[in-house]
């Protein structure tokens, strides 16, 4: 079996305990994220002004009833802006798979935010918002699901688990994918044979 990345890839593999860690990095996001995480800084200290002030006009009594619902709104507006800050400048956790002897620990890890302007906002979605971070066992039986996929946007790696199909190595190059999809094939025999593919997207 070879566990050798393929030359140039960023993939490294380690070990966790006794039994092979692959460990895929996302990509850095970009530049634009750390510029939106400055901003939403310094636009947070007038939110904290702002805020701060309307809580010293109720607390005095001399504020109008509409400055109750125009805090309500400030003060989601200022959560909203706490936690994108927060996505924008935190480091991303890697996607990692463990290799047992009968199965496979997948961690989908943390993408780092990313935020694209043009006209096809892959980038910029709820789910690179507010990204779920998928731990999963997947045994044998699941991995009989492991589909290397033609795509317009080229190949993706996927395996079904229950009901939620799982793009495995995204940020990974296709040669880094198909790399992976035949070290889990030799290791874990799922149905298609040795370099077969299917093509629906």
């Amino acid at each position: 079996m070879n566990l050798e990345p393929p030359s140039g890839s960023r993939i490294s593999i380690t070990t966790d305990g006794a039994y092979p860690l692959i460990v895929v990095p996302h990509g850095n996001g970009g530049l634009m994220r750390y510029y939106v995480g400055l901003f939403l800084l310094v636009w947070l200290g007038l939110w904290f002004a702002g805020f701060s002030r309307a809580v010293s006009s109720l607390s005095s009594g001399q504020a109008h009833d509409s400055l109750v619902f125009w805090l309500v709104g400030w003060t989601l507006g200022g959560a909203f802006a706490m936690y994108m800050a927060y996505r924008a400048l935190r480091p991303s956790v890697p996607e990692s798979l463990t290799l047992t002897p009968n199965s496979v620990t997948y961690d989908s890890g943390i993408p780092p935010l990313q935020i694209n302007f043009g006209f096809q906002q892959r980038g910029f979605g709820p789910m690179v918002m507010f990204p779920k971070r998928t731990r999963v066992e997947l045994d044998r039986r699941t991995l009989q699901s492991l589909r290397l996929r033609e795509t317009n946007d080229g190949n993706r790696l996927t395996v079904d688990a229950d009901a939620l199909r799982l793009d495995i190595a995204r940020s990974a190059s296709e040669i880094e994918r198909e790399w992976l999809y035949q070290l889990l094939a030799n290791r874990y025999s799922p149905p298609l044979g040795e370099g077969e593919r299917a093509h629906r997207p």
